[in-house]
């Protein structure tokens, strides 16, 4: 029952970061002011009898810019892009499949088709072709004049919004591209991964994975700050376990602990993935640690970290 309750999160998606109250807060606040502009622009230009042309996607692209707004899907192309190019197949197919239904689903499959081959991913889009064929079959209906108002109108509304609030603060800049003040050294990049290495994981993926190579580095760095706070003991280390240094990229290395002789602090080990292809090899206690970074196991042919509490004794 216990392991049921851990694994509960986990099994239904349930998010797992820890963001602090105060940027909930922010996430919010920007998101009503960024409603707001909308409806009352939209008011202003097409009457409140015709509010319902403000394409309710926009409250979803709101989540996105203000709660994620590093996140890939988030950014300017997939914002404008996602919400123009749905519109237009959306008004295309109300206006020549006449069967709602079928015109409807035609126009939510075909965005998501082309968002996918025109790189810019954004769930809103989905729903913006959706309100694209609703508008286009309705009694108001303004063909492709719908693509500019609303759709373009409010996504322009939403994006200087978006620009503008989150420049308070420095921490989530929009587009995440601002936040990138320095980019990564060339010896920085050695230590972790560079592009290639990047695109190369993205393709064994093969699965959109909202996340920038900028980000994944910084969580990599901190993720290793971590560890760092939490090594690894002597009485953690024993006979025929596993310990990798925790780098990523071609620098990743494993061991396994085969021997030890505490009379004169020696660990003998056996390299199983890494540069080094000698088949023993031994180093004090005290290298042995200063390398490893934490215990990993082999679960199904694949390497993961074993995770465990630390104590703090």
């Amino acid at each position: 029952m216990k392991k049921l309750i851990r694994t509960f999160p986990t099994l239904f998606g349930i998010e797992q970061t820890a963001s602090s109250h105060h940027e909930k807060l922010i996430s919010a606040v920007g998101s009503f002011i960024a409603i707001l502009l909308i409806i009352t622009i939209s008011e202003q230009l097409l009457g409140k009898d015709h509010l319902w042309l403000i394409v309710p996607s926009l409250g979803a692209s709101a989540v996105l810019l203000f709660a994620v707004p590093h996140g890939q899907l988030s950014q300017p192309w997939p914002l404008f892009g996602g919400h123009l190019i749905s519109a237009f197949i959306g008004v295309t197919f109300g206006l020549i499949v006449p069967d709602q239904a079928i015109s409807i689903s035609l126009a939510v499959g075909f965005s998501v088709l082309a968002m996918y081959y025109l790189k810019c991913i954004h769930p809103p889009g989905g729903a913006t072709a959706l309100s694209a064929v609703l508008a286009s079959q309705s009694a108001y209906s303004t063909g492709y004049e719908f693509m500019l108002i609303p759709v373009l109108l409010n996504t322009l509304v939403i994006f200087l919004v978006a620009v503008w609030f989150n420049w308070f603060f420095k921490w989530r800049r929009y587009p995440a591209f601002l936040s990138q003040t320095q980019p990564a050294s060339k010896a920085e990049m050695k230590e972790d991964f560079d592009h290639d290495d990047f695109i190369d994981a993205l393709k064994e993926i093969d699965s959109f994975v909202d996340i920038n190579e900028y980000d994944l580095r910084r969580i990599l760095k901190l993720v290793n700050n971590s560890h760092q706070m939490h090594p690894l003991r002597l009485q953690d280390l024993k006979i025929g376990h596993y310990y990798s240094n925790g780098k990523p990229g071609k620098e990743w290395s494993i061991r396994q602990i085969t021997d030890e002789d505490p009379a004169k602090g020696l660990i003998f080990f056996k390299q199983i993935v890494g540069q080094d292809t000698t088949p023993n090899y031994s180093l004090t206690e005290k290298e042995f640690l200063k390398w490893s970074k934490y215990e990993i196991v082999n679960e199904n042919g694949l390497w993961r970290r074993k995770l465990s509490i630390c104590s703090k004794d």
